[in-house]
């Protein structure tokens, strides 16, 4: 049997050979909680060694995919060793061997951006939107965004995104080959799902060995970058800028970077 999850945030089942796991907190905007990044390794590293789970789908709900770290509880527990639950949960996600599809409609902020450039296939609601504004916030890039990003929209188009934080469309994200195919938010979850199925009844064996040459090249650099990035971001979340763009955000107020 597959992991399950072990919290009510983070849902999970399994129907022949697809696990779906389903970010559950839309009255907080499915922002994730570290409890909910570990919940979510979890179901990652259990469906890895389990040989009756084929493909993970990971979805929200048609309003909002995710609107990345829950700030608050980021800030009480902020990740401070290759260990903490964030961490786990993005080698967990960066080394799954198996096809991972996504779902994603309305905003996906942050790691909700960054955790898709880890899947296979990506489908999207008309209303989704794309957004990296971690300079906003007085941090870097996570995740490898830092090394995927530049790879799959070219360079000048990675600045805005990732040195601007604009958002991008989910138009946008298809031209660019960021997701497969734009639907209405209401079907976005039920493609996924198709998709999923139709991997499924494939060799497993082939869609690991698939996979694994197609991302050979980049593994070692994907882990490489996300270390550098990971201590980057551990040394920058205690500078001035970071505490104040948290203090204006938890304020409600525009941050003030002009003293620093």
């Amino acid at each position: 049997m597959s992991t399950t999850s072990s919290i009510p945030e983070i849902l999970s089942h399994t129907d022949n050979g697809v696990l779906t796991l389903t970010l559950h907190r839309v009255d907080k905007k499915n922002s994730i909680t570290a409890a909910m990044y570990a919940a979510m390794a979890d179901v990652l590293e259990g469906a890895r060694a389990d040989d009756s789970v084929s493909v993970l789908v990971i979805q929200g709900h048609e309003t909002i995919f995710s609107a990345g770290n829950d700030i608050g509880d980021f800030l009480n527990n902020p990740p401070s060793t290759p260990e903490s639950p964030v961490f786990r949960f993005l080698r967990a996600i960066s080394t799954f061997p198996k096809p991972l599809v996504a779902a994603v409609c309305g905003p996906a902020v942050g790691i909700g951006t960054t955790l898709l450039l880890h899947c296979d296939l990506i489908y999207a609601g008309d209303n989704a939107a794309f957004a990296m504004p971690f300079v906003n916030l007085g941090l870097c890039p996570e995740a490898a965004s830092s090394l995927l990003v530049p790879q799959l929209m070219g360079y000048p188009r990675a600045a805005e995104a990732l040195l601007l934080g604009e958002p991008i469309t989910a138009e946008t994200a298809l031209e660019i080959g960021m997701i497969n195919r734009i639907v209405p938010p209401t079907e976005a979850n039920a493609l996924a799902q198709a998709q999923a199925r139709k991997l499924a009844a494939k060799p497993l064996t082939s869609l690991i060995e698939t996979k694994r040459l197609m991302k050979k090249g980049s593994t070692a650099l994907v882990a490489e970058r996300m270390n550098e990035e990971a201590a980057s971001f551990g040394r920058m979340l205690k500078e001035p800028a970071a505490r104040e763009a948290f203090t204006a955000f938890m304020q409600k107020r525009k941050p003030d970077f002009s003293a620093l």
